[in-house]
């Protein structure tokens, strides 16, 4: 049984380019509606139970915004 992924993006810091959402393949992650400190539109997650913990997210991020690890 594999332990449960936990996803964890810090919005502050996302400025919202949108390569994560792009490269997901289980299309899990979504622009906010909400802003962050910045006035951007962060990426968030849609459900953290169809993460795969695959880190393509995490690879991608140019402002390493996003953690993943198992709980």
């Amino acid at each position: 049984m594999n332990a449960p992924i936990v996803i964890s993006i810090n919005k502050d810091k996302c400025k919202g380019c949108q390569l994560c959402v792009f490269f997901c393949p289980s299309k899990n992650l979504v622009v906010s509606k909400d802003f962050n400190k910045k006035g951007i539109k962060y990426v968030k997650v849609k459900d953290v139970s169809r993460c795969s913990g695959c880190g393509l997210c995490f690879v991608v991020c140019p402002d390493c915004c996003i953690e993943i690890y198992e709980k």
